[in-house]
């Protein structure tokens, strides 16, 4: 099975923290619609006949799609690939975009799971971030989604925003669970360059918290979780049970991928590619005919790193036989200095030839398998 992402490369504003590729200017909207369409014909042999078990909007704001153009999109990929009956339809959506009308739109137009761009309950930081919804519309986006009839709901929140404690990220884990949604995805505000945060940090005007602030608030949300029987199935994600994200959960296991529009990633095993991160360059090479991608042909330690990366990041851990007999690394032998340092200081575990990140591993898990790759 495999899954398509399509990347909807426009935004109302630009939230400060955000470094994705997008243009806040909507007069390509069409023309990108039509672009995307034809991608999907020019490379409707990469995936070579696999099932399409997962199709994710993601950007940008897809849900800044009318529902004429959402099912466009949507009846090209049916008429290209072979679409699971059961098939995960995601859409990425802002909450001031979810009006009872645009709910009904999406359900019509055969999205069956949202996901919700809330990022706080708490309106100073929206504020902060650039955000163009207001707290009263994050709490309300997801109760409107509900009445609609969707049962398949993930909220994004962000940790480690400015604070003088913890009380803040609190409330908002007490609202979070109120809403009852079956997935949340929890990411700590990272301080991109290029990006409005990046400058002002850079200028001083900005300060982000320390470290220790940041990953306080990760224990917490760990804690929480738990007692609210979510599972963290990745480090950011947590669902409850049987509510995994199926397309992203695919990323993880490497499962190949075809992703759609500019800069997005596709991946088939032995090679990876990205598309031009232009709107204009992406739509006229379209129109001629052309893809513009780069394209990485991945060697066998490329693709263990690969294996490592997302492996640990999950709660099924990495297969250590896997990365012995399919790919040719012994791990234990490369590594087994650090590998017993790892678990001395309870930061991984080892169980039947499946290495796993701890509680407290999680923390590091970047300098883990930075550490790892070969």
């Amino acid at each position: 099975m495999a899954g398509i992402y399509i990347h909807i490369p426009f935004c109302r504003q630009a939230c400060y923290y955000c470094d994705f590729h997008f243009s806040t200017s909507m007069g390509l909207m069409e023309q990108m619609v039509q672009a995307i369409q034809q991608e999907l014909q020019l490379r409707q042999n990469y995936l070579q006949g696999q099932p399409v078990q997962t199709i994710y909007f993601g950007g940008g704001t897809p849900s800044l799609l009318s529902q004429q153009e959402l099912t466009t999109i949507l009846q090209t990929v049916g008429e290209l690939f072979e679409v699971a009956a059961d098939a995960e339809i995601t859409l990425e959506a802002n909450p001031d975009d979810l009006t009872p009308a645009k709910l009904q739109e999406l359900r019509q137009a055969g999205i069956n799971r949202l996901s919700i761009g809330l990022q706080s309950f708490h309106e100073p930081h929206l504020r902060l971030m650039n955000r163009a919804h207001t707290a009263t519309e994050s709490m309300q986006s997801v109760k409107d989604a509900q009445a609609a009839g969707f049962d398949n709901i993930t909220v994004d929140l962000i940790y480690g925003i400015p604070a003088p404690d913890h009380s803040i990220w609190l409330q908002d884990l007490e609202l979070l669970f109120s809403l009852q949604v079956q997935h949340v995805s929890c990411y700590a505000l990272t301080i991109e360059p290029d990006t409005v945060f990046g400058r002002w940090s850079k200028k001083g005007t900005f300060i982000a918290p320390e470290d220790e602030f940041t990953a306080q608030q990760f224990e917490i949300l760990l804690s929480h979780m738990k007692q609210h029987r979510f599972v963290q199935y990745e480090i950011s994600n947590f669902c409850q049970l049987g509510f995994e994200s199926r397309h992203n959960s695919n990323y993880w296991r490497g499962v190949h991928y075809l992703g759609i529009g500019p800069s997005a990633h596709s991946f088939n095993g032995p090679t990876r590619q990205h598309n031009v991160a232009h709107n204009k360059k992406y739509i006229d090479a379209l129109q001629q005919g052309q893809l513009l991608f780069e394209l990485e042909t991945l060697s066998p330690a490329d693709q263990a790193n690969d294996y490592l990366l997302t492996s640990l990041r999950t709660n099924w851990g990495c297969d250590l036989n896997k990365l012995k007999q399919e790919l040719g690394f012994d791990l234990s032998a490369m590594h087994a200095a650090y590998l017993q340092e790892l678990q001395q200081k309870e930061l991984t575990q080892i169980n039947n030839h499946m290495l796993y990140l701890t509680d407290k591993g999680k923390l590091l898990a970047d300098q883990i398998t930075l550490d790892l790759f070969l």
